[in-house]
């Protein structure tokens, strides 16, 4: 059973910057590719981002393309999420997610492991 901790979370202003970081306890997730996902209040689960096994794919959903990066320390558990210039519309329960596939997916059904998510709030 892989075991995700997400980090980073908090409140900040609109246009500000945030870094999550995600780490799972087995080792075993390093082959396999990583996600974002979150979930604003009332609404559904949303892809974000997703990184490959070895960091050389990395999708990412349109509203966050250009201000949001992903990135894995090759051969590692650990995935980070930078966020940048964050508008009240990023305001949500972020998840990361550990795939069972090695090339990065934006289908909740890919990921098999999830954390309990980390809250970010972005004031307007």
């Amino acid at each position: 059973q892989v075991q995700l901790t997400e980090s980073g979370g908090g409140l900040v202003q609109a246009g500000e910057s945030l870094r999550l970081s995600c780490s799972a306890s087995k080792r075993t997730s390093s082959n396999n590719a990583m996600a974002w996902f979150r979930q604003a209040s009332g609404k559904e689960r949303e892809f974000v981002a997703a990184i490959s096994w070895n960091g050389g794919n990395q999708v990412f959903a349109d509203s966050v393309k250009g201000r949001f990066t992903i990135a894995r320390n090759y051969g590692s558990s650990t995935m980070y999420l930078q966020m940048n210039n964050l508008t009240s519309e990023d305001t949500a329960i972020y998840y990361c997610a550990v795939s069972r596939k090695s090339l990065a997916s934006r289908g909740t059904e890919d990921y098999p492991y999830w954390g309990q998510g980390t809250q970010v709030t972005v004031s307007s």
